[in-house]
């Protein structure tokens, strides 16, 4: 009986109403929820002006544009507050352009240290912020449950404006910030946004917003702004676009003549691009529009530290792709802030200077090295406490030298292999202990979590991906409380029904036409998956493991005219799979179709799904 299913065939008249497609296009389409040609032109070739939203349309938005332009006209000193993460410090280079575009340079950008500050607003960097006689400070990507400190804000004479695109929500628990928001509990598994973003915790949760001059952030409930899924670097472009459009209409009278040229802001886009990707907010509606011009704008992009962070990593222009933002560009982004020096990320791409875009692109690549480094040295030390102490149905492990910022990192790696969830904790410099823990496909995280909720000071996240933070009395509780949850609550999980093939292929289909319709509906990502095919009855032709250390699996399959065709999937070995892997022997192959141009040879091979 079938492992998968393979996804109906659209009816005779969605057909009729795709005609004007390929087939296997029609059928992607279809599986996309597309069943008309307006719907398949909108997707399939996003417009920036009629695809997108007037600005205006979100709340507070007038009064947010008003503020800053006030401020430049009285040089007032402006901060930039941003996050640390892959959405957050592109935003803050997206607010720092467009303060240097219209020639105003009384502002600075800030961005917390990960490991000492936190996530979020923190009552030090406001201190911090006050002596330098800042008096409108503006958030991306945090800020909407930081009540208490924009109070501390206001006391300070600091004007907060909040840009954001987390779920305003405050428990009445000591839910920590870290934990609800964190990117530990983003781009484990393509899952909405929305279900990364929201907080679960003990005691209720209601929307209580900051104190602050003004907020934009369309998952207020009272905004009427049509996309609800915007990431942090989203909502600041849309500020952007609405403070050019004010420029361009209203009479404001800037110290400093300002000519701007119809549509600059688009080349802002790669960075808006690199967030929204990396963020996994779905790939739909104005999201799409985003990521796909920011593509475009990537590939031709004249930003210095971009140009010499794709040469450090021999990455062709022409060729980028959703792949190479999530993982080459962005991980380069978040090791800074892993690894504390988050303000050399926002450096790279926001300097114009030449010789210091070379040394930051080459410190990004090296302080990465490290990162992995680490990441695997802590994967060595938890797979040795696991096999001294013999595998429980939970991997519960922590060491107060280990730093937190690494630990979603190491704790997705285990669970993947070992099937089973995995919480792993370490400390920085305060006394609680903080840890990130993942599922391994067996249980959903929020249930168990909520059920051992007695060890934990606060957690957070999903099914799949969480953080949480303990103490030093309660840590060796841990391990005994997760078994006892994990029990109780498996027996209860429903497991995702599984995958869905979107078309059978033959291996002879695996040819540049099937590539242009599939690539017709890219950039892929959440809420616009890369099409998996099935190859039934396939005879593999051989099958080795490459590289250094012989650690990838690469499956060679042959077409009717005597060509071949490989399947690969790193970090794999034939005993991976169900059925005993043999050359000669009919598998049914799952895979995406993917374009390599690895050492400047173009190949189409598929990347393997499954094997059954």
């Amino acid at each position: 009986m079938p492992k998968y299913a393979v996804r109906e065939a659209p009816s005779s008249e969605i057909e009729k109403n795709l005609l004007a497609y390929s087939p296997l296009t029609r059928q992607l389409l279809y599986g996309r929820g597309i069943q008309n040609a307006e719907e398949a032109e909108k997707f399939l070739n996003p417009h920036y002006e009629n695809h997108s939203h007037d600005p205006f349309l979100m709340k507070d938005m007038e009064k947010v544009v008003t503020r800053i332009l006030r401020a430049v006209q009285n040089d007032e000193r402006i901060a930039i507050f941003s996050d640390y993460d892959a959405d957050g410090i592109p935003g803050a280079v997206v607010l720092h352009d467009f303060f240097k575009r219209i020639g105003y340079l009384n502002f600075e950008n800030y961005i917390p240290d990960r490991h000492g500050e936190g996530f979020g607003l923190n009552n030090s960097a406001i201190k911090q912020l006050s002596d330098s006689d800042c008096k409108l400070l503006i958030t991306i990507d945090c800020g909407i449950t930081d009540v208490e400190e924009v109070t501390h804000a206001r006391e300070h004479g600091i004007d907060v404006i909040i840009t954001d695109h987390h779920l305003p929500l405050r428990s009445e628990s000591s839910l920590s910030r870290e934990v609800a928001h964190s990117d530990e509990t983003r781009g484990v598994t393509p899952l909405l946004a929305e279900a990364a973003s929201a907080p679960l915790a003990r005691g209720e949760l209601r929307e209580t917003l900051p104190p602050a001059f003004a907020i934009l952030n369309p998952k207020q409930s009272d905004c009427s702004y049509p996309e609800k899924m915007l990431c942090g670097s989203g909502v600041v472009f849309k500020l952007v676009q609405a403070l050019f459009l004010s420029l361009k209409t209203e009479n404001w009278k800037l110290k400093i003549p300002v000519t701007i040229s119809p549509g600059w802001e688009k080349w802002l886009l790669d960075m808006v691009g690199i967030a929204t990707l990396s963020d996994m907010v779905p790939l739909t509606g104005e999201n799409r529009v985003f990521a796909y011009y920011g593509l475009k704008v990537l590939k031709k992009s004249p930003r210095k530290g971009l140009t010499e962070l794709l040469s450090v990593l021999r990455m062709n222009r022409a060729d980028i792709t959703e792949d190479d933002v999530g993982f080459s560009i962005s991980p380069r982004i978040n090791a800074a802030s892993r690894m504390g020096i988050p303000m050399d990320a926002f450096r790279l791409f926001a300097t114009t200077d030449d010789s210091e875009a070379s040394t930051l692109a080459k410190h990004l690549d090296k302080i990465n090295n490290e990162r992995k480094g680490k990441v695997a040295s802590l994967v060595k030390e938890v797979r040795k406490h696991v096999e001294d102490r013999g595998q429980r149905s939970v991997v519960v492990a922590g060491n107060p030298n280990w730093r937190p910022s690494l630990l979603g990192l190491v704790a997705n790696s285990l669970a993947e292999d070992m099937r089973c969830p995995v919480f792993l904790w370490g400390r920085e410099e305060s006394i609680e202990l903080k840890g990130s823990c993942r599922s391994g496909g067996s249980v959903d995280l929020s249930l168990m979590m909520h059920e051992a909720s007695s060890v934990f000071s606060a957690f957070g996240g999903h099914k799949e991906a969480g953080g949480f933070s303990t103490t030093l009395e309660k840590v060796h509780l841990l391990e005994s409380e997760l078994e006892r949850a994990y029990e109780k609550v498996r027996s209860e999980y429903v497991a995702d029904s599984g995958t869905i093939a979107d078309a059978v292929l033959t291996f002879d289909e695996v040819n540049d036409k099937t590539w242009q319709d599939i690539t017709k509906l890219a950039p892929f990502g959440v809420g616009n998956p890369k099409p998996i095919f099935l190859f039934e009855n396939a005879r593999m032709r051989k099958m080795e493991q490459f590289g250094k250390e012989k650690q990838h699996l690469k499956l060679t399959f042959a077409k009717t005219n005597g060509m071949y065709v490989n399947a690969i999937q790193f970090y794999a070995k034939p005993e991976d799979f169900p059925p005993a892997l043999r050359e000669g022997r009919p598998v049914n192959l799952l895979a995406h179709l993917e374009r390599s141009t690895f050492g400047n040879r173009v190949e189409l091979r598929l990347r393997i799904v499954d094997i059954y």
